[in-house]
Parts: structure tokens; C-alpha cells; sequence
């Protein structure tokens, strides 16, 4: 049976622009697709006949030679498709535009087993106010899976791996859901495109075993719970030469048996005697580097009042100065007093009436 006039399969003028062929054979291919058709048995060869058609209108050498001397002069070529999987890896360009396929292709034959970055490590540390308040270089003790030293990761003996039968290297199998066609990672290979044949005596072809391994890692002064630092490059080592991942380190801070920290400001408490909250009192307050501040309580104060020291908290992040130190006071209420303790309470209270 004669082939048709390819211009006619897709029906555009001889002088039709690229544009306007690749949107007849959108059009066509959506129109003709087997699974749109199902009653139509014929709809299988008319779909392969209008992305014949397009693969010989859409390539600039190949119009040109069927443009001067027809079918015949294509005969050479080789052109035509063995089914529906063939077109759509031929064409995935086409068919990625259409589904939304973005960067890539979802019917597109794409090589596995290349370098891949490697997955991100998450850990948890715990400092004292003191370290998170002046900042540390501080050790941190990992252990997770890592490359195989024995077959460097590939999981065969000798780092021999075979093209994967399945889906012949490109670590994807393809799946028909109706009108749609969806690509998932090979289930014989896991996506790598590759398998052993010989599994490594160590890793017993996992290609991991467990690392354990210690990080230095910089806590900036002024950091606070929950918020976290990340260590490039010292996350889990790429496959197959690919970079290593990153290292999340989340931090906690430990509650301070002298100090309560609100954000960049310490809280310290004092406890006075009445005598020392009405008359005033000099008290001595221990700073969290170990020394000793000197803090002037005024005459009079009142309980669940604070006097603040400005610039003698936690320093802020990235270096814009520190919060500051407010101490609390509680006023102190004997519960025994002696026979010369209630009388001189006794006269200040009536003085305190006149």
C-alpha cells in the first residue's frame, strides 16, 4: 500500500513553518492516540503514520531530501517506529510541552547510574547558655551509612556492575494509565540503570557499611534553640563520584540554674531583705564568664520590680552589640521573728503612719 503525502497526513501546506507543523502533529497525536481509540483498530498505524510523518517534516535534512525526491528518497533512512513506547521516546520533546514535563521529559529515555549528589545528615547538640552565649568550635561524633571502601560503593566485586536487562541502562520503565503514559524507576535496578553480578564480599552488594566519622563545626556566639547551622559537604558521600550532601546541625540550649534567657536578654534573680529593698543595698550578680558585676539596687524598690544593666546580656547574632541583664528582685518576709525584732518593726510601722 502507498504511503501518503506526508504534508497531507499532517495537513499543512508544503511551505508550513516548524511551528506549525509540531502543532498539527500535537493536535493529530492527542486526536489519534491507541488509548483514546480503543474500538478503532486501525488507530495504532494512523498515530505511527502522523509521527512518521512529523519525523521527517520536522528535520531540516530530511524534509529537504523527501521535498525533492519523495518516499524513495528516505528509503535509506531507516525511518518508521516499532510501536507507541518508540514514538513517545523519539518525540519526548513534543509530549513533555504538552503534559507539563518542564525540565525533562516524562516519556524520554533518560540515563541512570551517573554521579548523584548525596543525601543531607541531620544531628542534634546540645550547649550550655555559656557556650551558646560566646560561641564554640565544638567536635561532633556521626555515624551513618557510607561508600563501601572495598568496592567504592558500586556493591560488585571488583566494581564490576551490568547494564540492567530491564530497562537497558536508563534506570526507567514506562507505564500506560490510559491516556497517559508514566515513568517510574526500574524495580530490577532501583533506578540506577545498573546491577551486580558478583556482590561485594564487604558490603554484601549494598555498596554501603557503617561510618563513624567526627566533625568540628563553629557555633557563632549568641545562637539559641531551635535554630540550626549547615555544614556544606559534610552531609553523606555522593554515588559514583557526585558531591557529598550537607550536615544540619540543630541546636538546644540547656536551661542555667542562675539565668533565664529571653532572646538576647538574661534574667537573673535576687532575693533582698525588707531592710535592703527600703534602705537600697550594692548586691554582686556572677556573669556567665565567670566573673562578678556589681549592680546598685535603689532605696525603695518593689517586689517583682528589675533594675537593668544595658549591654550585659547574650551578644546578638552577626555581631550588632548584646542584649541585657535585668535583675529581678523578691523581697523577703520573716516568718519568726525575735521579741527585739517585732518591737523595732513595731515602731517603724507606727513611724511609717505619721
Amino acid at each position: 500500500m502507498a504511503k501518503r503525502d506526508y504534508y497531507e497526513v499532517l495537513g499543512v501546506e508544503r511551505s508550513a513553518a516548524l511551528s506549525d507543523i509540531k502543532k498539527a502533529y500535537r493536535k493529530l497525536a492527542l486526536e489519534l492516540h491507541p488509548d483514546r481509540n480503543p474500538n478503532d483498530p486501525h488507530a495504532e498505524e494512523k498515530f505511527k503514520e502522523a509521527s512518521e510523518a512529523y519525523g521527517v517534516l520536522s528535520d531540516q535534512q530530511k524534509r529537504a531530501l523527501y521535498d525533492q525526491y519523495g518516499h524513495r528518497g528516505l528509503q535509506t533512512q531507516g525511518q518508521g517506529f516499532s510501536d507507541v513506547q518508540d514514538i513517545f521516546s523519539q518525540f519526548s520533546d513534543i509530549f513533555s510541552d504538552f503534559f507539563g514535563g518542564g525540565g525533562g521529559s516524562p516519556f524520554g529515555r533518560r540515563q541512570r547510574g551517573g554521579p548523584e549528589r548525596g543525601a543531607d545528615l541531620r544531628t542534634g547538640v546540645r550547649l550550655s547558655l555559656k557556650e551558646a552565649a560566646y560561641g564554640l568550635k565544638k567536635e561532633i561524633s556521626l555515624t551513618h551509612p557510607g561508600p563501601c571502601a572495598t568496592c567504592d560503593g558500586s556493591g560488585a566485586k571488583n566494581g564490576k556492575r551490568k547494564t540492567c536487562p530491564r530497562c537497558q541502562g536508563t534506570g526507567q520503565i514506562t507505564h500506560s494509565r490510559g491516556f497517559v503514559l508514566l515513568q517510574t524507576s526500574c524495580p530490577n535496578c532501583q533506578g540506577i540503570g545498573s546491577t551486580v553480578e558478583s556482590p561485594c564480599d564487604t558490603c554484601r552488594g549494598s555498596g554501603q557499611q557503617e561510618v563513624s566519622r567526627t566533625v568540628t563545626v563553629s557555633f557563632p556566639a549568641g545562637i539559641d534553640t531551635g535554630q540550626a547551622l549547615r555544614v556544606p559537604g559534610q552531609g553523606m558521600a555522593g554515588r559514583m563520584g557526585g558531591p557529598a550532601g550537607n550536615l544540619l546541625v540543630e541546636v538546644a540550649v540547656e536551661p542555667d540554674e542562675r539565668f533565664t534567657r529571653e532572646g538576647y536578654d538574661l534574667i537573673h534573680e535576687v532575693v533582698l531583705s525588707f531592710p535592703q529593698a527600703a534602705l537600697g543595698a550594692e548586691i554582686e550578680v556572677p556573669m556567665l564568664d565567670d566573673t562578678v558585676l556589681k549592680v546598685e539596687i535603689p532605696a525603695g524598690i518593689q517586689p517583682a520590680e528589675a533594675v537593668s544593666v544595658h549591654g550585659k546580656g547574650i551578644p546578638r547574632l552577626r555581631g550588632e552589640g548584646r542584649g541585657d541583664l535585668h535583675v529581678l528582685v523578691h523581697v523577703q518576709v520573716p516568718k519568726r521573728l525575735s521579741s527585739k525584732a517585732k518591737k523595732l518593726l513595731k515602731e517603724l510601722d507606727e513611724t511609717l503612719k505619721e
